[in-house]
């Protein structure tokens, strides 16, 4: 298929904007490609954790309206929360894989300690996910 100017026929030019203020053209390719960046100092590190709290910050107001109109009771709640809870886990089980890769690469001890701890918490929160979950059913 292919998409032709309404004024000439011939076809048109497609343009494809990228934010250059939050990537670069080679951010914009690894994110294509499903590649990730990895920073070499905590100094960028704190950049992107900034921007990430920023950004989700940004989105919460937005998030607490929506919710707020929409989950009028605890019925409304249980698919968001299953659906977060359902995230969460996909994304602790694959952090879990990542400690057993640095385990098995004898990488930092202070690294695979954080790890641990993430993965730890991260279970910890999937169950909390779960019986809020339960919670929301009609008894």
């Amino acid at each position: 298929m292919s998409v032709r100017s309404a004024e000439t026929g011939r076809p048109a030019l497609l343009e494809v904007t990228v934010s250059l203020t939050r990537y670069s053209l080679m951010d914009a390719i690894a994110a294509r490609f499903g590649w990730r960046r990895a920073y070499e100092t905590t100094m960028q590190v704190d950049a992107l954790l900034t921007e990430q709290t920023e950004t989700a910050y940004a989105q919460a107001t937005h998030h607490a309206q929506a919710a707020t109109a929409k989950h009028d009771d605890a019925l409304t709640v249980q698919p968001g929360v299953l659906d977060v809870r359902g995230r969460l886990l996909a994304d602790v089980l694959y952090l879990e894989g990542v400690l057993t890769g640095a385990r098995t690469r004898d990488l930092p001890a202070n690294l695979i300690e954080r790890l641990e701890d993430a993965v730890d918490h991260g279970h910890e929160l999937t169950v909390l996910l779960a019986d809020t979950a339960r919670a929301t059913t009609a008894l």
